[in-house]
């Protein structure tokens, strides 16, 4: 009984053993059948790369600042009379813009103007006395001080009249007036800002070691997402005496012409120097790029073989440094070279030797200067 319960065992042993054998035979025949097929290849765009010359810039974020603007306050206090301007309208230097009541000082002004009147009398007497012998100079001294004081005193009046007449400093465009007729005011009080947008200067930061590249005259472009895709010429003018110790960069200005007035003080502005020199560099689609954090890299299209012998095209993965953008183009320089062609879309589904079918009926943009179409 024993022996059969031994040989049972046996048996089924060898059963499961044999079973096994023929699973894992099974097994590895699929895996080698799976080891020779590829993957269906990815469609993509590809270009070949090929150097340009771009000329050198430098770059920064700069704030649009008028050249005349000033927000006109009241100097003395005073109720508000009268409101000779629009808000958003053009002024002229001189223009009565806001005029304050000035019953009280007018008033004041013929009061001191009566005694004026007197101390003038009392000077012309004066004199006449003295011709007769009839005075002494001493009196005649006395009587003009006592006439330049009236006369001064009228003076005074005129210029605290004069300073409750608020007028345009310069030609330029009013904005939105802050005060009403029948409003008090008190001494500084704003009344409205006066800009003039002929002209605009820019100012931009830029590192130290760009200091030596920085010349007076050079052509500065000057770009706004407030302004769509319009870029404004102008010229450097001012590089700042002193660099910052915190940042190291060092204050510049530029002066940019706003016939217009499309570049309003305050409006956050990109801005590239534009330097004679040039450089030579490779160019490439921002499209070609698979950014990622642990670095920016390109696929390269080569011809490539198969596990099984067979040759096909594929992608090599290169890592780049990015250099300036310029448009939709973007310099590569380092981990590219003229002459190889690169994916530039579809890029985002590609790993390395992955096989690709190359369709270049429609390209991505790769334009330097892009003009959307809804700008």
């Amino acid at each position: 009984m024993k022996r059969k319960f031994i040989i049972w065992i046996g048996g089924a042993i060898l059963l499961v053993a044999v079973l096994a054998g023929i699973k894992a035979w099974q097994i590895r025949g699929k895996i080698a059948m799976f080891a020779k097929m590829s993957p269906p290849a990815e469609a993509v765009t590809t270009t070949t790369l090929e150097t340009q010359r771009w000329p050198q810039s430098i770059r920064g974020v700069g704030t649009v600042q008028s050249i005349q603007g000033v927000v006109l306050g009241a100097d003395l206090a005073g109720v508000v009379k009268k409101i000779n301007f629009e808000s958003g309208t053009k002024v002229k230097a001189g223009d009565i813009l806001i005029e304050l009541d000035t019953q009280q000082e007018e008033a004041q002004r013929r009061s001191a103007e009566a005694k004026r009147e007197i101390m003038n009398l009392s000077l012309k007497r004066a004199q006449d006395l003295l011709r007769t012998q009839n005075n002494s100079q001493a009196q005649l001294d006395a009587a003009q001080a006592d006439f330049r004081t009236a006369d001064a005193n009228v003076a005074e009046m005129d210029a605290i009249i004069n300073r409750k007449t608020i007028r345009a400093p310069f030609d330029g465009e009013a904005g939105i007036r802050q005060v009403n007729v029948g409003q008090y005011l008190v001494s500084g009080a704003p009344i409205v800002s006066v800009q003039d947008l002929n002209r605009v200067f820019v100012n931009f930061s830029v590192p130290q070691q760009n200091l030596g590249k920085l010349k007076p005259g050079t052509t500065v472009q000057i770009s706004s997402d407030a302004t769509g895709a319009e870029v404004f010429t102008g010229k450097l003018t001012a590089v700042n005496s002193l660099v910052d110790e915190a940042t190291r960069n060092v204050l510049v200005q530029a002066t940019v012409e706003n016939p217009d007035a499309k570049l309003r003080p305050g409006i956050f502005a990109n801005v590239e120097v534009v330097l004679p020199e040039t450089d030579e560099i490779v160019a490439a689609p921002a499209s070609a790029v698979a950014y990622a954090p642990y670095g920016d890299s390109i696929f390269v299209v080569e011809e490539m073989k198969g596990p099984d012998g067979k040759p096909y095209k594929g992608v090599r993965q290169s890592f780049v440094k990015l250099g300036q953008t310029r448009g939709d183009l973007v310099a590569l320089t380092t981990g590219a070279k003229r002459g190889e062609e690169i994916v530039t879309s579809g890029v985002f589904k590609l790993r390395p030797n992955a096989a690709v079918n190359v369709n270049n009926s429609v390209q991505p943009s790769a334009n330097p200067k892009p003009k959307p179409a809804d700008t």
